[in-house]
């Protein structure tokens, strides 16, 4: 990037934190911008962040305002930041200083930011002199501030950006084998695209979760009332085919947790053979043998990729599958045998409620875009910054 004293930086970043009252209840978001943003600081650059906000749809709304995240992201900065509004935002960035950092409003309140308007992307282009994308989280769109920048002013990957990319190649782009691939989830329409993308990149497929209910059922299994998607054990056959085909090995769970109903340990729990699940029963996680196996897995391979619960994690006894596994993945991580990369919500919080999140090589938050990249997408906003 070179020297980048004096000179007016656009950032973009992802401030769409959550929020509470006023207060932002988890400042994650917050904290992966800091390495960017203080080392331009610091370096006397001119920082402009751009962020949307959730989804005002092009107008402009109050309560979405990046005003309201200015506050909190200055304590997390640990130095001041400037909140500039749309109307007469040149010459307030006029009056800034080297080293000074500002938020600009809500990108999205736009109605051309999502339309990726040219007329827009000339007009925030005036405000800086180069362009960063930090947001990882956001690059799966094709917006103004996610895009259309990057092919105006000079553009670069910001530190977060580069840490997030340089991560998932070692996953998927060009990992040490055996590479494994959990995936979890409640249901398989919702990860087709993965999972036909998985086969071809990984040694090993381990699939938990709800998903897992409607392999067995291709299987022959007999789930009772599981949750099931069983018009696509179709599907599911396809995707056995082709992982045969790629020497892809499936792993789906032989014993499992089953109860009568989904409720927090209720009296009806058991752990049973995946073929003696009643017709009034659910499965609802990975039974501990199951996990074991897992576990052995896990320990032959030298890269792990991980999206989604093995089971429902949210509800205790059934988070035991999905903890077991992340901490032993943790382990094998701490004694670098295995390269470990997760990512997607749901995900983020099963680890760390395994308390294994920290130990992972890496930790996506980005929801969207990890998913799209598992599927072997392109990423608008990587693409313009590669061009």
């Amino acid at each position: 990037m070179g020297d980048v004293a004096g000179k007016r930086v656009l950032v973009r970043e992802d401030l769409n934190v959550p929020m509470a009252d006023g207060a932002v209840t988890d400042d994650t978001r917050l904290r992966a911008t800091l390495a960017t943003v203080g080392e331009l600081a610091d370096k006397g650059a001119i920082v402009l962040v751009l962020a949307h906000f959730g989804r005002p749809k092009g107008e402009r709304n109050p309560a979405m305002s990046l005003a309201l995240v200015t506050k909190p992201y200055e304590a997390v900065l640990g130095r001041p930041v400037r909140f500039i509004d749309w109307d007469g935002a040149e010459a307030a960035v006029a009056t800034l200083q080297p080293g000074d950092v500002a938020v600009l409003e809500n990108t999205r309140f736009f109605g051309g930011e999502e339309k990726n308007d040219a007329d827009l992307t000339a007009q925030i282009a005036k405000l800086g002199d180069l362009y960063v994308n930090d947001a990882f989280s956001a690059a799966h769109r094709a917006h103004v501030s996610t895009e259309g920048l990057a092919h105006v002013l000079p553009a670069f990957a910001g530190r977060a950006m580069e840490a997030e990319l340089d991560a998932l190649d070692k996953a998927l782009g060009n990992p040490e084998h055996p590479v494994a691939a959990v995936v979890g989830g409640a249901k398989v329409s919702s990860k087709l695209d993965v999972l036909k993308h998985l086969v071809t990149k990984v040694d090993h497929l381990i699939i938990g979760g709800g998903m897992a209910n409607t392999f067995l059922a291709a299987r022959g299994v007999d789930v009772g009332k599981s949750l099931c998607e069983h018009d696509l054990t179709g599907t599911a056959d396809e995707i056995f085919d082709a992982a045969e085909r790629a020497n892809c090995t499936i792993h789906l769970p032989y014993d499992v947790v089953v109860a009568k109903e989904f409720a927090a340990n209720p009296p009806s729990v058991r752990t049973c053979n995946v073929h003696e699940v009643a017709a009034d029963e659910m499965i609802l996680d990975v039974g501990p043998a199951a996990v074991e196996a897992l576990a052995d897995v896990l320990k032959n391979c030298r890269t792990l990729v991980w999206n989604g619960p093995m089971g429902a994690f949210e509800t205790p006894p059934f988070d035991t599958a999905t903890v077991a596994l992340a901490r032993t993945a943790a382990a094998l991580t701490r004694d670098g045998s295995l390269v470990s990369v997760a990512g997607g919500g749901d995900t983020v919080a099963a680890l760390n409620q395994a308390g294994a999140g920290g130990d992972f090589t890496f930790v996506s938050t980005a929801g969207g875009a990890f998913l799209e990249w598992m599927e072997g997408k392109e990423l608008p906003g990587v693409a313009a910054l590669a061009r």
